[in-house]
């Protein structure tokens, strides 16, 4: 056993676990960790700004790279900054790794100034949470963090490192990593009667969730679309490509309000969700989202999900990548080799409708092309042309979104990466993190102005790292989302077309901020001028912003 201090203890234990970058902001409770990194070449600090950049960083990471997105924040404040990023991670079932500098245990009695209990702040938005308190508990405490983030359901925990367990030092066995085998196959009698019922629909439709584009099954779900002949939709609140964006069964994204929800599902007779979250409601209904005798069958690696708002006629707790083969293979016993009878001609009728509603949205986006300020759909549509078809895109355009999924010929699990939790300002920072964890494909990030403004720092890490991702910015100058649901309500704002601190004035220098935080860029005000301007963004080899002047209408 090695002779060893806590803090390069941990640093050895993390590249056990395959970590080679640690995001953060470090304080005084950090300088142990931060003095252990001199002498560690294998891990990569990428310094962010704010806290809440660095978990989104982290996100983005531990998402496009499969594996631990390890970050540390500074004591109480820094933690709480992190929040409203952790739960977006939270949501996405990203698999972080997030430590917080503790002040030393031999004084924690007398409420020194940053002071505060650690793990009840971080406990609601982790699977695991809890504080280092010697220096001999450090290996397996970090091990059993590793293995509980990487295994289903996937998702952050925190450790809280006092600054004693870093400094101390002794003999000390270092331990090895374990993970949980995660190609969980779904029961076989469940398979069977799954098989089944997907063989008596007439007009099943698959809900498709992140567990597809996590556990890299994509193939494996058309295989079985195919078979059935089924269109297949997106969750609600999808954060990464699920189903190929150009398939012909490839229908697009749920709705996120109940009677909408349920005008979609009226035309089926069976839902078969893979991994999909039944339902992400954006605001309260008297509709509820499920017609009523509608039959479900429900997959998922997370047995909570099965059954959670609505009965499944059939829950199998497994993972898509195991668990889909099995199912196809079911369902051609109950059909033919070929699958369903019909399915063929399912399919054409598919494509046909899905090709004609993807050139009408293409045709307006023409159409709209010579206004100025700039239409979004319109804009988006001349950034899809303009980019590469190997790229990753990162969305956080929330109100100006329409047509990226359409538009975008994405098509792998780590060619999509959108916001899940709803926290805004994760884009800017996570589009960082993709870019170090598939270094060698172009990112672009389209990101709305009110969100760019939450973490408007991630721009100088960007510049600090020399990231080539390409920043879009989608600016309407105002929180258009909030003009739409206040709206909505048909109430004082609706009748006098006053909106109360939703519009962003003065109107902020987009391009001023990015130069001023290292990173180049231009202002685009018409639609023609945004392919070339695209053009010069992946060329530069660096970061690069480009904000765009787009219409504010949100009636």
């Amino acid at each position: 056993m090695p002779y060893i201090a806590g803090k390069s203890a941990f640093l050895q234990i993390l590249k056990q676990e395959g970590v080679s970058v640690m995001f953060g902001n470090p304080g005084t409770t950090e300088l142990p960790l931060m003095d252990g990194l001199a002498r560690e070449p294998g891990i990569r600090y990428v310094l962010a700004l704010q806290e809440a950049v660095a978990v989104s960083m982290a996100d983005g990471y531990a998402q496009a790279s499969g594996g631990i997105g390890a970050v540390n924040v500074h004591v109480s404040p820094g933690l709480g900054n992190a929040m409203g990023m952790l739960y977006d991670a939270y949501k996405a079932g990203a698999p972080l790794l997030l430590t917080a500098g503790q002040h030393d245990q031999c004084f924690t009695v007398t409420e020194p100034i940053l002071w505060s209990e650690l793990v009840p702040l971080a406990s609601p938005y982790v699977k695991w949470a809890t504080e280092i308190r010697r220096l001999e508990d450090l290996p397996r405490i970090v091990h059993r963090a590793a293995k509980t983030a990487l295994a289903h359901p996937r998702g952050p925990v925190f450790l809280s490192l006092p600054v004693d367990v870093l400094n101390n030092e002794r003999d000390l066995d270092l331990g090895t990593p374990t993970r949980v085998a995660d190609r969980l196959r779904g029961d076989a009698a469940a398979i069977a009667e799954a098989a089944k019922l997907l063989a008596r629909a007439e007009r099943p439709i698959i809900l498709a969730g992140d567990a597809v584009a996590h556990g890299d099954a994509i193939d494996e779900l058309v295989e079985l679309a195919e078979l059935v002949g089924a269109p297949v939709m997106l969750e609600g609140v999808s954060s990464t490509c699920n189903f190929p964006f150009t398939h012909p069964l490839y229908a697009g994204g749920s709705p996120r309000l109940g009677p909408q929800i349920y005008a979609t599902l009226m035309r089926h007779d069976l839902v078969l969700s893979i991994g999909a979250d039944l339902f992400t409601l954006s605001l309260p209904s008297d509709t509820d989202p499920m017609p009523h005798g509608l039959k479900v069958i429900h997959l998922d690696v997370d047995p909570w999900e099965i059954g959670k708002n609505y009965a499944a006629a059939v829950g199998i707790q497994g993972d898509p990548k195991a668990t889909l083969p099995d199912l196809s293979e079911a369902f051609r016993r109950e059909t033919t080799k070929q699958g369903h009878k019909d399915a063929a001609k399912r399919c054409a009728a598919l494509a046909a409708t899905h090709a004609a509603e993807r050139a009408e949205l293409a045709k307006r986006a023409a159409l709209e092309a010579a206004q100025v300020p700039m239409s979004p759909l319109s804009l988006v549509h001349a950034v899809a042309k303009a980019t590469p078809a190997d790229a990753v895109i990162v969305d956080e355009a929330i109100s100006s979104s329409n047509g990226i999924r359409t538009f975008f010929p994405c098509a792998d699990p780590k060619s999509f990466f959108g916001i899940r939790g709803g926290g805004i300002g994760w884009g800017l920072p996570a589009a960082i993190g993709v870019k170090l964890a598939l270094p060698q494909r172009p990112v672009v990030a389209l990101v709305g102005d009110g969100s760019a403004m939450y973490t408007n720092q991630a721009l100088w890490t960007a510049a600090r790292e020399n990231l080539a991702v390409v920043y879009v910015i989608l600016n309407n100058g105002s929180y258009r989302i909030l003009k739409q649901r206040t709206h909505a309500l048909k109430g004082y704002s609706s009748e006098d077309d006053v909106y109360v601190g939703m519009d962003l004035t003065p109107a902020i220098d987009y391009l001023g901020l990015a130069k001023s935080l290292g990173v180049p860029g231009e202002r685009v005000e018409k639609t023609h001028d945004v392919g070339p301007a695209v053009g010069r963004a992946l060329a530069s080899g660096g970061p690069y912003l480009i904000d765009v002047k787009i219409d504010a209408t949100f009636k």
